[in-house]
């Protein structure tokens, strides 16, 4: 495929190029046809004013950059100003040191080589052979040939894209098949949204800089200031290395054209400046969204279009990795692609968190935790991530993929999490929505929760102390190696308003009904919620099981239980 790739880009870069110019020009075309200027008349205006342009721009670089180059000599007496000026600075420190120890050496390294008398080098003529083929062109204008052919054959291609887009749309669905009409038709259609939207905003936003990078350089008094926005415009398209490759000649001739230091640092200022902005205020302005690619995968991909096509590579890189990366979605085969290179997530927080506590890592885990702390209250942190991961543990435990002392490390580390959480800081817990004002012991409504299998239950319980109003509500955990018995005793003796039965899927349900059953027949009008948290799901008949049981309700998340236990509160309060 690499070899394809390379050894067919006379052919592939024209298609490229092509490819990325309908998409960028299909709006205006599109435009155009809205205010009925017809197929035909739209596409040929577009693509004679898009080349014109083009044109023109590159006449104007071409002829200033030979302007330039004959007005270099007139720089020279400047240039030994500033080296002269250099030196003057640097005289007696540590470089002009340097300087001397290196020509010292080299006097040494003459003074014991030995003198011998070489032979005067033989003149060599090389004459190529005469082609006996009927290519009138000489072989060293065949690469300003082979450009030019590209970028007809590019034009070309511009212009029949633009005028059979539709025509190419229909013939590439038949192609994958109509069977995966659907698939096939939100891949273009994302495709081309994504890379019609970048080109577009990358278009505006480098104009502008170019622009700005003109006026800026012509008000300092810079030569050619026209010349040195345009390229600044046009190496912006290139990631990253663009701008910066831009600001270079610009400075260098400031240097050498301008008196004095004052105006050359203000262009290399000018450059920073205007690239702040850019980045900071222009592009989050008018990019909706990335274009789907993170960093690091851009970067790769900008080295490896370089080098498999060079210049034209290089400039072309971003819109083909965003290309790869919508089929990468949508193609199966191609779906490691959008795993390695897109800038969504890999995979969900719960799942990242878990894999840090598999590790060990409780400080990454924490940070884990932390971030998403910042966009979501307590109690979404705890349903979202704390508890799908304690679900994790519980499932690879059974599998054999945890022994008991892993398991029980997971645990302990997430209950020490937990237990680093200030519940009144989240304002979404309902400690922050309930009254202030403070209640005497026998006031309060008494929770008694209940863990049905293991210590995982048992630091579920604490979450969910965590989420009540500790001023209206006092929630006692019992011990997770109690048995049946002795929470019928603890309940007698302590009398609870509710009881709490927590019970982390998977399993827990043959112990958690029985519990049920044990509750109810001792105490007929006692409220009894059981908590099967967390992301496993849980089956109908699993629910209706334990209601059957004697649970009054079953609260699939912390939040739905931490709400049971708030009406019941204010049913208890009237």
């Amino acid at each position: 495929m690499l070899a394809l790739l390379y050894w067919a880009q006379a052919v592939l870069i024209p298609v490229a190029l092509s490819l990325l110019l309908t998409f960028l020009l299909t709006p205006v075309v599109e435009w155009l046809e809205r205010l009925r200027l017809g197929k035909i008349a739209s596409v040929i205006l577009t693509v004679v004013f898009a080349f014109s342009l083009l044109a023109v721009m590159a006449w104007m670089v071409t002829s200033q950059i030979t302007t330039l180059a004959g007005e270099l000599p007139d720089y020279e007496a400047n240039i030994k100003k500033k080296i002269a000026e250099v030196r003057q600075m640097v005289r007696g420190g540590a470089l002009e040191k340097v300087q001397e120890s290196v020509e010292e050496i080299k006097e040494e390294i003459k003074k014991t080589e030995p003198k011998e008398s070489e032979p005067a080098p033989r003149e060599v003529v090389v004459r190529g052979e005469e082609s006996s083929t009927f290519w009138p062109v000489p072989a060293a204008a065949g690469s300003l040939v082979e450009r030019l052919a590209s970028a007809g054959l590019a034009i070309v291609l511009v212009m029949f894209m633009l005028y059979e887009r539709a025509d190419l749309r229909n013939r590439l669905i038949r192609l994958i098949g109509y069977g995966r009409l659907t698939v096939t038709t939100r891949a273009m259609e994302d495709a081309a949204r994504r890379i019609s939207r970048y080109l577009l905003a990358q278009s505006a936003i480098n104009a502008f800089y170019g622009i700005a990078v003109g006026i800026g350089l012509s008000l300092i008094g810079l030569p050619y200031a026209a010349l040195w926005g345009l390229l600044a415009a046009f190496l912006r398209f290139i990631p990253y290395v663009g701008p910066w490759v831009a600001a270079i000649l610009p400075s260098v001739l400031a240097l050498a054209a301008i008196d004095g230091w004052l105006w050359p640092l203000a262009v290399i200022a000018l450059f920073i400046v205007l690239e702040l902005f850019t980045n900071m205020v222009l592009e989050p302005l008018l990019y909706s969204d990335s274009a789907g690619v993170s960093q690091v995968a851009l970067l790769i991909a900008i080295a490896f279009w370089t080098w498999l096509w060079g210049p034209i590579g290089l400039l072309m890189a971003t819109p083909l990795t965003v290309c790869l990366v919508v089929l990468g979605k949508y193609v199966p085969q191609m779906e490691f692609i959008t795993v390695l290179m897109s800038d969504l997530p890999v995979a969900e927080s719960d799942v990242i968190y878990y894999q840090r506590l598999l590790a060990g890592d409780q400080h990454e885990a924490e940070e884990i935790v932390s971030e998403y702390l910042k966009s979501h209250p307590l109690e979404q942190v705890y349903d979202d991530v704390l508890l799908p991961a304690l679900n994790y543990a519980k499932m690879d435990r059974e599998r054999g993929g945890l022994t008991d002392q892993e398991h029980r490390s997971i645990v302990t580390m997430t209950r020490n999490i937990v237990e680093t959480f200030d519940p009144t800081a989240s304002p979404g817990t309902e400690s922050t929505q309930a009254g202030k004002e403070g209640l005497s012991e026998a006031q309060k409504i008494h929770v008694l929760a209940c863990p049905a299998d293991d210590d995982s239950d048992e630091v579920a319980s604490l979450m969910l102390r965590q989420m009540l109003n500790a001023q209206r509500y006092e929630l006692e955990i019992m011990p997770e190696e109690k048995l049946a018995s002795e929470v019928i005793d603890a309940a007698a003796e302590k009398n609870p308003g509710l009881v709490c039965i927590a019970a982390l899927a998977p399993g827990g349900i043959a112990q958690t009904r029985y519990l049920c059953k044990r509750l109810r027949s001792r105490f007929p009008d006692l409220k009894i919620i059981v908590g099967r948290w967390g992301r496993m799901g849980e089956s109908e008949d699993a629910q209706r099981s334990l209601l059957s049981g004697g649970a009054d309700r079953v609260a699939t998340s912390l939040l739905q239980a931490r709400d049971e236990i708030v009406n019941l509160g204010r049913l208890t309060a009237v």
